[in-house]
C-alpha cells in the first residue's frame, strides 16, 4: 500500500467518524460529571470508586451522541477501521497502575485517570491525521500532572474540570477540522458518504 492509499483510508475514517467527536463530547460530559463527584463530602477512595462508575457511562453516551451526530463507528471495507478499537483498548493496560493508585494513594486517582485519558488520545493524531489529538494529549496529561502537584487534595476537582474543558476544546477543534476535510473532498469530487 502506498502513502496516498493509506492517507485516503485515514481520510475516509476521519470523515465518516467525524474525527471521533461523539467519543470526545461524551468524554467531556463524563469528565464534568467526575468533577462533581470530586466535590462530594466523602473520602478520596469513595470518590475514586464513583469515578469508575461514572466512567462506565462513556460508551452508552458515545453511542447516543453517535446517533445524534450521525457518525459511523464501523467503516466497512476500510482495513484501518479495527485499529481505532485496538487503540482504545490499549488504555486498559494502564488500569493496573490506576488500581494501584486507588489502593495506595486515592487522593491522586483523578489525576492519574486524567493523565491516562489524555495520553491515550495521542495515537489518534495519526489515526485521523489530526494534530489536535497530539496537542491535547500532551496538554491533558502534563496539565493534569501539574495540577495534581500544585493542588491540595480537597481541590482535586479542578483536574476533571480542566480535562473536561480540554476535551470540549478538542471536540470543537475536531468538528471544525471535519468540516474542512469534508469541504476539500467535495472540491476534489471525492465523497465518503
Amino acid at each position: 500500500m502506498n502513502q496516498t492509499a493509506l492517507n485516503n483510508l485515514r481520510l475516509e475514517l476521519s470523515i465518516k467518524a467525524k474525527n471521533g467527536i461523539d467519543f470526545i463530547l461524551s468524554a467531556s460530559f463524563i469528565w464534568f460529571s467526575i468533577a462533581w463527584v470530586w466535590t462530594l463530602p466523602t473520602s478520596s477512595y469513595n470518590k475514586s470508586v464513583l469515578t469508575f462508575i461514572v466512567g462506565g457511562l462513556m460508551l452508552p453516551l458515545a453511542l447516543l451522541l453517535s446517533r445524534i451526530l450521525k457518525t459511523d463507528w464501523k467503516v466497512k471495507d476500510n482495513p484501518l477501521q479495527p485499529l481505532g478499537l485496538w487503540l482504545n483498548f490499549a488504555q486498559l493496560f494502564y488500569f493496573p497502575f490506576l488500581i494501584f493508585i486507588l489502593i495506595k494513594q486515592p487522593e491522586y486517582f483523578v489525576m492519574t485517570y486524567a493523565i491516562i485519558t489524555g495520553a491515550h488520545f495521542f495515537p489518534y493524531a495519526w489515526f485521523y491525521n489530526e494534530k489536535s489529538y497530539a496537542i491535547l494529549a500532551g496538554m491533558i496529561s502534563i496539565g493534569s500532572m501539574l495540577l495534581g502537584i500544585l493542588l491540595s487534595s480537597r481541590n482535586m476537582f479542578y483536574i476533571p474540570i480542566y480535562t473536561g474543558l480540554a476535551l470540549l476544546i478538542l471536540s470543537l477543534w475536531n468538528g471544525f477540522s471535519y468540516r474542512q476535510k469534508k469541504k476539500k473532498c467535495k472540491n476534489r469530487k471525492r465523497d465518503f458518504n
